[in-house]
């Protein structure tokens, strides 16, 4: 299956379980304050267990063609502990995840599990907006000694600040899905009109001044 299929298939299980809400009209706010049209919350798709088999099998295709080299598998936390677990098992690959922040006891690890020096590590994320966080679990993997070959992530916002942010740490990211595929489909399936696309657009390019 072609990656734009892939991609395609992904958005509309995602709109079908409500994992995504587009709301234009009565937008979120995000904890940064940005307000935004859209809501993802990849956490609930372990709940559905045909979903969270397609994406896994998704993933380990992905994985598999992409990154044949992978010594270990890598989950972001919290999001993408569990899908990544998932990944590691289908793969017979080691599984190591890691924290937002270093531990705040014993001996404050930033990576939990047993990752060696030298291994080749893909690490899988849920949700990709700036890239900023996704790029400190790189950061922490490469410094505890591993090297990371690449990111895979359920959904990104494309979002240009985080194309710039990857192209910067000279990280490959590659996503089952992401906004302009989302939009397209939710178009076509009736739930948004071309109005409400014209205001998803906008907000894509400018996040942190959409809605003011």
């Amino acid at each position: 299956m072609e990656l734009e299929t892939i991609q395609t298939e992904v958005a509309k299980k995602l709109l079908e379980i409500g994992i995504i809400k587009i709301q234009p009209d009565t937008p979120f706010t995000w904890a940064s304050g940005w307000k935004s049209p859209i809501y993802c919350d990849n956490r609930k798709i372990l709940s559905y267990p045909e979903t969270r088999k397609f994406i896994c099998n998704k993933f380990v295709e992905l994985v598999s063609k992409k990154y044949p080299e992978a010594g270990v598998v890598a989950g972001v936390a919290t999001g993408a502990i569990a899908h990544g677990v998932l990944v590691a098992d289908k793969l017979e690959l080691p599984f190591v995840y890691v924290r937002s922040s270093p531990k705040g006891h014993g001996l404050e690890n930033m990576i939990e599990g047993d990752l060696k020096p030298g291994q080749k590590v893909i690490i899988i994320e849920d949700l990709v907006s700036t890239g900023i966080s996704s790029l400190k679990a790189v950061e922490a993997v490469n410094t505890f000694g591993g090297e990371v070959i690449g990111m895979a992530a359920i959904f990104s916002y494309n979002f240009q600040k985080a194309k710039e942010n990857f192209t910067k740490a000279k990280i490959e990211l590659t996503t089952l899905s992401h906004y302009q595929v989302l939009i397209e489909l939710a178009l076509e399936m009736g739930k948004i009109s071309q109005k409400q696309v014209d205001s998803l657009m906008k907000w894509r390019i400018d996040p942190e001044n959409w809605g003011r």
